[in-house]
């Protein structure tokens, strides 16, 4: 049995003592949620060993997100809180100090093996268990409950009010139900800000991180739940207030305390219920092509894009009353085409919320002296521009009138699909490092980033397309292409033009450039090799190296070229001869790849041997998967399994090598190859 569930068994005095181990540097919940990996990892090691205590710091995290994911599926809200709030914590302590972690960990593992070995000893003086289990109060349970409080409130201040009509001019009557209502006010304005400020502000930080590849968004049905409760308790007191305005024109006298406090507690009602309608109208989705969903917020000129505005306060009375109106910001002129007004109702969403979509929303610029730009700043390329696209509506709501407006995350507007990938690196670097929703002078004095949230938001961009991520490997190969060699990545400092903008040492072209190109070979020629773990990828020349040394020839790995600007894969394998060589052939393109698979290149690829025979330099997919079985599922049933040198069309299989030593393609020349022409 593990160890944690052995745990569990205890009596209720080792129970307490396993309680007073654990604490905010290493939370309980923690422990029960992972508690399988926890006990199967070496923590004494990693408290002494700083590399084995980050990888082992890094897999944590993982471990959390993953566990996080299981959360979202089962809709356990406050467990996804917590364990949301538990990485934030671990992050912001232990990035920098991934031993001290490490030693709290094994401190905590060893506290309970003594305590287990205590218990069973006393077990065995007749010392019965009984199982108990932990009450942990909930932030989120604290706000339903006080949500539920001011309901009750509420009705109670309804009751008193009928009871006591007729006693209007008792001064100890008025004077206690305006105390009351004061006190009641003051409730609302805190329970508001906790939906406000912390809870509704904390979706749009996950909306954010969800459009530029990071975990999905929750829904908002629990947040306009809330919010629509704490909207109808408002409007329910404004009455209440305005019968004790009734009840003083009856009859009134000097010092009346209803004259006194009345018009101040009616303007506070106002406008905690103002502030609370603006709050509530939201962008629900955010500005996107249906023909590139992957990538939000990049609109281009000429292209449909789509958007959805929700407004979290869900009164039936609403209903087709509020009319939506769509604009675009002034620093470059644009003319918003076709159905820029839409009123919101209930019945075109699947959980009828209050919202309205707009499906059909195209841009088209107004050209003028500078190319189309009004009061952009000159320093900044097109790509860099943001503009935010607004939303307006006026309610008018038993006798009130209040002006609503929301906008977009910070958009890109492009008017070639060729932008496309320095627009995108300007929406990650944008939601990567700050959460203000209107800063559109962004790039004007861009700050830099550290390479702990590049790397997480780089694995985003594979793992949101496909079924993998990015290893800790694979992201230290990336990490090494931008920064240069250095034995701990982590708080290194990316400034923008170094992602973006600045051309690689000894290449033609950025970082990002190079790895969007291969992002795009991923997802549209080899998705299915990079879904199955086939594909290394990200690999430093000096780790195949190693890898490939010790392996019989035949065998070979598949890996990224770094040489190719458009995105290229390649292969290398052990040459099968007691020399143990390996050899790389030219990088596969998107234009090779557009005419045979690369599964089928693979089967079907041979070279001339030192007596002229066609053999298959490939056998094992590393680390020791046959060929067959690895890409032989993958290969249509009419394609050709052997490629004969005579025939034109084999020119993309063989390939015909001098015996020479070792070299990458990527340092090979034209006198170090013999290939026959293409």
């Amino acid at each position: 049995m593990a160890q944690w569930n052995q745990l569990q068994q205890l009596e209720t005095r080792y129970l307490e003592q396993l309680y007073h181990l654990y604490s905010d540097s290493f939370p309980m919940e923690l422990r029960q949620f992972l508690a399988p990996w926890i006990e199967s990892q070496d923590w004494a090691y990693a408290a002494n060993k700083e590399s084995h205590a980050t990888l082992v710091f890094h897999n944590l995290l993982g471990e959390i997100d993953q566990q996080y994911s299981r959360f979202l599926q089962e809709n356990n809200v406050l467990y996804q809180h917590n364990l949301r709030r538990i990485k934030q914590h671990l992050q912001s302590k232990y990035l920098e100090k991934p031993m001290e972690i490490a030693r709290i960990v094994a401190r905590c593992l060893w506290e309970e093996q003594r305590l287990l070995q205590t218990a069973t000893t006393a077990a065995q003086d007749g010392t019965a268990s009984h199982p108990s289990g932990t009450v942990v109060t909930e932030k989120q349970q604290i706000l339903e409950h006080n949500l539920q409080d001011i309901r009750k409130r509420v009705q109670d201040m309804e009751q008193k009010m009928k009871m006591l009509e007729n006693l209007q001019d008792d001064f100890d009557f008025n004077y206690k139900t305006l105390k009351s209502q004061g006190g009641l006010l003051s409730a609302m304005d805190f329970v508001q800000k906790n939906l406000t400020d912390d809870e509704l502000a904390d979706w749009k930080r996950r909306q954010q991180i969800a459009c530029i590849g990071g975990p999905p968004n929750i829904c908002l049905d629990r947040l306009e739940t809330w919010i629509t409760s704490l909207a109808e308790s408002q409007l329910q007191i404004r009455q209440q207030i305005k019968k004790l305005e009734e009840l003083q024109q009856k009859v009134s006298y000097k010092g009346d305390p209803i004259i006194q406090h009345r018009p101040a507690l009616e303007e506070k009602i106002v406008d905690l219920f103002r502030n609370l309608m603006k709050s509530a109208f939201v962008v629900e989705r955010q500005p996107c092509m249906p023909m590139h969903p992957d990538r939000p917020l990049v609109i281009k000129t000429g292209v449909q894009f789509t958007n959805k505005v929700r407004l979290l306060v869900k009164f039936p009375e609403l209903n087709y009353q509020l009319k939506i109106k769509v604009i675009i910001d002034k620093s470059r002129k644009f003319n918003i085409l076709g159905t820029n007004t839409k009123v919101m109702n209930m019945e075109e969403s699947n959980n009828g919320s209050l919202s309205a979509e707009f499906k059909h929303l195209t841009l088209r610029e107004q050209r003028c002296g500078n190319g189309g730009r009004t009061n952009s700043d000159a320093s900044l390329i097109v790509t860099e521009e943001l503009h935010l696209i607004t939303f307006e509506t006026e309610v008018y709501h038993q006798g009130l009138k209040i002006d609503l407006e929301t906008h977009s995350l910070p958009v890109v507007v492009i008017s070639n699909i060729c932008q496309m990938p320095n627009a995108w690196a300007s929406i990650l670097w944008y939601n990567m490092l700050t959460n203000h929703p209107k800063n559109v002078n962004f790039f004007t004095k861009p700050p830099v980033g550290t390479w702990d949230q590049v790397a997480e938001v780089l694995s985003w961009q594979f793992s949101s397309t496909t079924k993998r991520g990015l290893t800790i490997e694979q992201l230290t190969t990336l990490a090494e292409k931008l920064l240069g060699p250095c034995v701990n990545y982590s708080g290194c400092q990316i400034t923008w033009a170094k992602f973006c903008k600045e051309n690689m040492a000894g290449k033609g072209f950025s970082f990002w450039v190079w790895l969007d190109n291969i992002i795009d070979l991923v997802k549209k020629y080899i998705l299915a090799l990079w879904n199955e773990g086939y594909i290394l990828g990200f690999i430093s020349k000096e780790r195949e190296r190693a890898i490939l040394s010790p392996k019989p020839p035949g065998t070979f790995l598949l890996r990224f070229s770094e040489s190719s600007k458009e995105g290229g894969i390649t292969f290398t394998w052990v040459e099968k001869d007691i020399s143990g060589k390996r050899t790389s052939v030219e990088p596969y393109t998107k234009q090779q790849l557009n005419s045979m698979s690369f599964a089928e290149i693979i089967m079907g690829y041979k070279i001339m041997d030192a007596t002229n025979i066609l053999v298959s330099p490939l056998v094992y997919l590393f680390p020791e998967i046959p060929k067959e079985d690895a890409f032989g599922k993958y290969c249509r049933p009419e394609a050709a399994p052997e490629a004969e040198l005579g025939d034109p069309c084999s020119s993309k299989s063989i390939r015909k090598f001098n015996i020479l030593s070792w070299k990458l393609w990527d340092e090979l020349t034209v006198e170090d190859l013999e290939v026959p022409p293409q």
